[in-house]
C-alpha cells in the first residue's frame, strides 16, 4: 500500500473499524477495502486524513456507493478539518451515511499555536450551531475558532440518527484506542489542516505593482495600487510636426510644481549628453536657430553681389 496512504479494518461482530490516515488522492487504493468490509455497519475513522483532492474525492464518493450496495452503512468518525470541507462542498461525500464525529480547528493569537478539538454531532444541538470553548494548553486562555461557523457547521443541519449507538461507541473504544489507552479529544492541528487552510498558507506573497493608465488626450501616468511603492512620475512626451519628440518639464502640466524639468534627452546624431529642450521652449528654440539662417543668408548674399562685381569687371575691361 502506498507510503502515503494507509488503511486498516477491524472486526467485531457485524461492525467493521476501519482506520484511514494520509493523503487521500488518485493513489488511494480505497477499491482494495471492499472485499475487506462485509455487509453491516463501517465505522470509518478519518481524523488522520490531512488532505483529500478532486482525484480522492470521487474515488471516496464510488467506494462508498460501492459499500452501500453490498448493504454496508458507513459512520464517519472523527472527521478532520480537510474532510469537513469536503462534506460541506460536495453534496453526496457522506453517501448515505452519517458523521458521528468531527474535529473543530482553533487558534491562539497569543501562543501561535493551533489545536483541533473532537465534538460529537450529537451535541452540537439543532442550530444556529457555535463553536464550542477550547483553552489553549500553553497560556490557558480560550482559543479562537478557526473558521466560519455558519460555513464549517453547515453539514449539520442534514444530519441523521445514528442506529445501535452503544455498540458502535464500544468498537470505537476499543480500536481506536490501541494500547495508549482513551484518545485525548485535543491534539496539535499539525498534519490536519484543510484544503482550503493548506492551499492559502502556500501561496506566495505577491507584491502589488503599478497599473498604467491611459486617459483619452492625455500623456501616460501611472497609477500605484494602495499599499505599492510609490513610483517617480513618468516624463511626458510632445511631438510636434517635422520635430522628434522631446522631453516636457513638469511645470507646464495643471497642477505640477513649475521649474521641476525632466532629466535631459539625447539628439539623435549629436554627442551624448546634448540637453533637449523641452516642449515648454520650443519658442525660444526656434529664436536660437533663426541667427544661424540669417548668417547663411548673408554669406549667400555676399557671394552673389561678389559674382556680380567680376562680372562688371569682366565687361568693362573687354570694352
Amino acid at each position: 500500500m502506498s507510503q502515503k496512504f494507509q488503511a486498516s479494518v477491524h472486526h467485531r461482530d457485524d461492525v467493521s473499524y476501519v482506520k484511514l490516515s494520509g493523503v487521500i488522492d488518485e493513489d488511494n487504493e480505497l477499491t482494495t477495502l471492499t472485499d475487506k468490509i462485509p455487509a453491516g455497519t463501517a465505522v470509518i475513522d478519518l481524523g488522520e486524513i490531512e488532505r483529500i483532492n478532486s482525484c480522492g474525492v470521487r474515488d471516496w464518493v464510488n467506494w462508498l456507493g460501492k459499500l452501500e450496495t453490498q448493504a454496508t452503512k458507513a459512520v464517519l468518525v472523527e472527521c478532520s478539518p480537510a474532510i469537513v470541507a469536503q462534506i460541506n462542498l460536495v453534496n453526496n461525500f457522506t453517501g448515505s451515511g452519517v458523521v458521528k464525529s468531527f474535529y473543530v480547528p482553533y487558534f491562539c493569537p497569543e501562543c501561535d499555536e493551533e489545536k483541533v478539538l473532537l465534538v460529537e454531532a450529537a451535541d452540537m444541538g439543532g442550530g444556529p450551531h457555535e463553536p464550542p470553548t477550547c483553552r489553549c494548553d500553553e497560556c490557558d486562555l480560550v482559543m479562537d475558532f478557526d473558521d466560519m461557523a455558519d460555513s464549517y457547521f453547515a453539514f449539520l443541519s442534514n444530519q441523521k440518527k445514528i442506529a445501535e449507538p452503544d455498540k458502535i461507541n464500544g468498537v470505537i473504544k476499543e480500536f481506536a484506542s490501541g494500547d495508549n489507552g482513551e484518545k485525548s479529544k485535543i491534539r496539535s492541528r499539525t498534519g490536519t489542516s484543510s484544503l482550503h487552510s493548506s492551499s492559502v498558507s502556500s501561496l506566495p506573497s505577491v507584491p502589488s505593482l503599478p497599473s498604467i493608465s491611459r486617459p483619452s488626450g492625455s500623456s501616460p501616468q501611472i497609477v500605484a495600487k494602495p499599499g505599492s511603492r510609490p513610483s517617480m512620475t513618468p516624463v511626458t512626451t510632445t511631438t510636434q510636426p517635422g520635430m522628434r519628440p522631446v522631453g516636457s518639464f513638469q511645470g507646464t502640466n495643471p497642477g505640477s510644481r513649475p521649474g521641476n524639468f525632466s532629466n535631459p534627452g539625447t539628439n539623435p546624431g549629436t554627442n551624448p549628453g546634448t540637453p533637449s529642450f523641452g516642449a515648454g521652449v520650443v519658442s525660444d528654440r526656434s529664436s536660437m536657430v533663426a541667427p544661424k539662417s540669417s548668417a547663411i543668408i548673408y554669406v549667400l548674399v555676399a557671394v552673389l553681389l561678389a559674382a556680380i562685381a567680376v562680372l562688371a569687371f569682366l565687361l568693362f575691361s573687354s570694352k
